[in-house]
């Protein structure tokens, strides 16, 4: 039975490469960029995500002795990052192309691109506080604020939503102040380079910028906004040589990331904990490494974007609730796995992994569902008529 879950290998093509058509012999897809395909994209990837979270509770040597490691889904390990700046990469990408395209960008900015993403942080923040307290996890009344405010996680995968907001705000701040474009550009990378500096000189801990994963693939977002910048060149370029690029891109993968894990294994992001003299120096040359893979492996998805035209149903549904689903999955990986995040014993072990996938996604697209009408519906994005409050009622 735990033999089922390498059928996840044969089901994740299937689900991205149903009704994907290839450009043929000196065509491309010229909506590699497009909206519909990112959104389409990141509704896959975000489902790679949550095999990176089940796989982190089933096979993560670190979390959990031999006897209790089953495996299966070890690819995905050590994954998150890499799948997360695709993520990223196309929110740079987006918030540039949005500012040129329509006019006074800027207006209402806040409300349309930061408030969404603080509003679903502190809804599944709160349901994930419900659900510590029915699994019985204890804590005083410093540690209610500490979730609730998410200063300490409530909700363990929200780091990507906490971080998010204040790239947008990064850029909002740059193209409110700058009025040449290059300036607002490099103003917004600085920024972020800031944010990278600050993130490895702090130690890792129980709060904001806890560990390397905060910080170790944020810099595929002013990468984002220079490809955008520049893309008018760029995509020429690309296509001209396009065959020399995927050969090289693809062929330079493997040994890049060989190359990292040697960097960060040598170097190393937790010197704290044998009290190394130049802590600090070891993860920045480790952050180095780890920048180069992500562009590199961000630069293979777009080429092959640009031959491969997805597009399903099933993935343009997955795309409309990516958001929900990253941040909502989580629940059920907690519930169903050996134990809720924070030590107390999960409620409902589920032994069989491929189960426990199966269990998840559907429970976490069930979720992910209502919540995307309710985000919507507080934005006034949606009005509450009958049918709207039947619906969310029912779920």
């Amino acid at each position: 039975m735990q033999q089922m879950v390498y059928a996840v290998y044969v089901v994740l093509p299937v689900i991205l490469l149903w009704g994907a058509r290839y450009t043929g012999h000196g065509k491309f897809n010229d909506e590699f960029l497009s909206l519909e395909q990112s959104k389409m994209l990141q509704g896959f990837l975000a489902i790679c995500i949550m095999l990176h979270h089940i796989a982190q509770k089933t096979c993560a040597p670190w979390m959990y002795p031999p006897s209790r490691i089953v495996h299966g889904l070890d690819i995905f390990v050590p994954s998150g990052y890499l799948l997360v700046s695709v993520f990223l990469f196309f929110n740079g990408y987006g918030v540039y192309k949005s500012f040129h395209a329509k006019e006074n960008y800027l207006k209402g900015y806040v409300k349309r691109r930061i408030l969404p993403v603080v509003l679903a942080l502190y809804t599944t923040t709160f349901i994930f506080f419900i659900a510590r307290l029915l699994v019985g996890e204890k804590m005083d009344a410093n540690q209610v604020l500490l979730y609730l405010t998410s200063i300490d996680l409530c909700n363990p995968n929200t780091w990507y939503v906490i971080v998010l907001p204040f790239l947008y705000l990064f850029f909002y701040i740059s193209f409110k102040i700058f009025k040449k474009d290059g300036l607002a550009v490099l103003s917004t990378t600085a920024f972020v380079v800031l944010y990278l500096l600050l993130g490895t000189s702090i130690d890792h801990n129980d709060f904001w910028i806890r560990g390397e994963w905060w910080y170790n693939c944020v810099f595929l977002f002013p990468i984002g906004i220079i490809f955008a910048k520049f893309e008018n060149k760029i995509i020429p370029h690309l296509k001209k040589y396009y065959w020399v690029y995927l050969i090289a891109a693809l062929a330079a993968y493997y040994p890049l990331y060989r190359y990292s894990d040697f960097i960060c294994n040598i170097f190393g992001y937790y010197g704290e904990n044998w009290g190394a003299p130049d802590t600090i120096l070891r993860r920045r040359i480790s952050l180095l490494s780890q920048i180069v893979l992500t562009s590199e492996f961000v630069f293979c998805v777009l080429l092959l974007n640009m031959k491969l035209k997805i597009g399903n149903k099933f993935l343009k549904f997955m795309g409309s609730i990516t958001l929900e689903f990253y941040l909502i999955h989580g629940l059920y990986v907690e519930l169903f796995g050996w134990q809720f995040d924070g030590g107390v014993p999960s409620p409902y072990h589920i032994k069989y992994v491929i189960v426990y996938v199966l269990v998840v996604f559907a429970l976490g697209v069930a979720s992910a569902v209502p919540l995307k009408m309710l985000h919507e519906l507080i934005l006034g994005k949606k009005k509450a008529g009958p049918a709207s409050k039947k619906q969310l009622k029912a779920s």
